[in-house]
């Protein structure tokens, strides 16, 4: 009974401490909706949370292995992709060359729904999909097909029937698509509501010139096959967040994609450059989310993952980075991590100018299997950075390298206590990240795809 009561305790003063901080998130007028939201989203991420995290990276460490070994002609690319990683150049000419070729899945994500003709026809395929820590995320899955027919956003209260607004704070699941290519100026920060799908694959679909897209205190967003670019801040005002609700928003940050107090999420061969402030921010409690096979370019402070050194909730913070490209005149936080468990594995770093991956406040990093092609900067090799602290605080955070290729002088500082699982007398039941050196392959067609319908994707 004491223990029980212990318990209820702890999770009364953890969600207030989280209440607390969330009252300067844009929210003006602080109802019972967004109260409501705040509690809902907390018992989201209590349920979201994943007490083996160990075990999501081995499953998708496995996947890799077995979507190489059905890749026939993976050993040929894989001995290219060796040749040509010394010159991030060279893969550029390379990726842009393979892409004119047959349509090649190399990665577990991909070969679920790609290189299929018919792939139009059943793009809810893409819900089956999901790895990582983002693995449960499916989206609108379960509700009807939106059309987007309308890319202007003039209404921010009764957003018309056809806009990507009015489609976005619809309460039931929905499968939003787009009827031609299209570059929508959202005036100010786009709400999206629960159990939503995003999905611009079969046209051109930009967000651009505005403000950017927010999830705050919502679950199951898949955010699929779009370009975020040129984004800025937006002034606030009254701004509608689902059909039954609108209230007074303040001054958005100019986040490509800001994900506030949400849980499985799934953001996937999305383009982005350019952005006010964050591409990819994911604070405040929120937890399984899966970023993979992005493309990133023209930024400074690229992922944000907890924004707060007194963020403590954040310890349930929990996100996989897959096979994204990191690329040109990127600076740094790819990303820049807090508290939580940061799985980042099989990514490219082909660029940066400052350090790869940060992070403070004791957060779990395992970066395995990526390749770090370090500037031609002195003072710039090493791929990590610890912020605010010295050796005698970090030594003790858990910060692994395993299994990647460092090139061109960069280093990787590790830290913490030694790797449990070296312990384990059967090591053959562990599964390791597939090597660095596949990375081109894995990575070869991240960002947007130019997916034709009738046609291979």
């Amino acid at each position: 009974m004491e223990a029980t009561q212990a318990k209820a305790s702890f999770y009364f003063c953890f969600f207030f401490l989280f209440l607390a901080q969330t009252l300067q998130a844009h929210i003006v007028e602080w109802d019972e909706v967004w109260k409501q939201r705040a509690k809902d989203a907390h018992e989201s991420a209590l349920a979201a949370y994943d007490p083996n995290p160990d075990l999501v990276t081995q499953h998708l460490n496995s996947e890799v292995h077995v979507s190489l070994a059905r890749t026939k002609s993976w050993k040929h690319s894989l001995a290219q992709d060796i040749r040509m990683s010394s010159n991030s150049t060279r893969r550029q000419l390379l990726k842009k060359s393979k892409q004119k070729g047959p349509c090649i899945a190399s990665n577990p994500i991909d070969q679920c729904w790609r290189c299929k003709a018919n792939w139009a026809n059943n793009r809810k395929r893409l819900a089956d999909c999901a790895i990582g820590f983002g693995r449960n995320t499916t989206g609108g899955k379960q509700g009807k097909f939106y059309v987007v027919t309308d890319d202007r956003d003039d209404d921010l209260v009764n957003p018309r029937n056809g806009t990507l607004r009015h489609a976005v704070i619809q309460t039931e699941p929905l499968w939003i698509i787009f009827a031609r290519d299209m570059t929508i100026r959202v005036s100010e920060e786009l709400l999206v509501y629960s159990n939503k799908t995003i999905d611009g694959r079969g046209h051109k679909v930009h967000i651009a010139g505005g403000a950017g897209i927010t999830l705050q205190f919502v679950d199951n967003v898949i955010i699929h096959g779009i370009y975020i670019h040129n984004i800025h801040s937006g002034h606030g005002g009254t701004i509608r967040d689902s059909v039954n609700h609108f209230g007074q928003r303040g001054r958005s940050d100019g986040d490509g994609i800001s994900v506030f107090g949400s849980t499985n999420i799934w953001i996937d061969h999305v383009s982005m450059r350019q952005c006010t402030d964050g591409m990819i921010d994911l604070i405040e409690k929120t937890t399984a989310v899966t970023i993979s096979n992005c493309h990133m370019t023209d930024h400074d402070e690229v992922m944000l993952m907890s924004a707060n050194d007194k963020a403590y909730y954040d310890t349930i913070m929990q996100v996989t980075v897959a096979f994204n490209h990191f690329g040109k005149r990127l600076v740094q936080r790819m990303p820049r991590c807090r508290f939580g468990y940061f799985h980042v594995v099989n990514n490219d770093y082909t660029h940066w100018i400052m350090y790869a991956i940060g992070g403070s406040q004791n957060p779990t990093i395992i970066s395995q299997g990526n390749r770090y092609i370090a500037p031609n900067i002195p003072g710039a090799k090493e791929t990590t950075k610890r912020e605010e602290f010295d050796e005698k605080v970090w030594k003790h955070w858990t910060w692994r390298s395993e299994g990647d290729l460092l090139m061109n002088g960069a280093f990787f500082v590790e830290s913490g206590p030694p790797d449990p699982k070296a312990k384990i007398a059967d090591k053959k039941s562990l599964i390791k990240a597939f090597s660095a050196t596949a990375v081109g392959r894995l990575t070869r067609s991240a960002g947007a795809l130019p997916c034709k319908v009738n046609r291979p994707c």
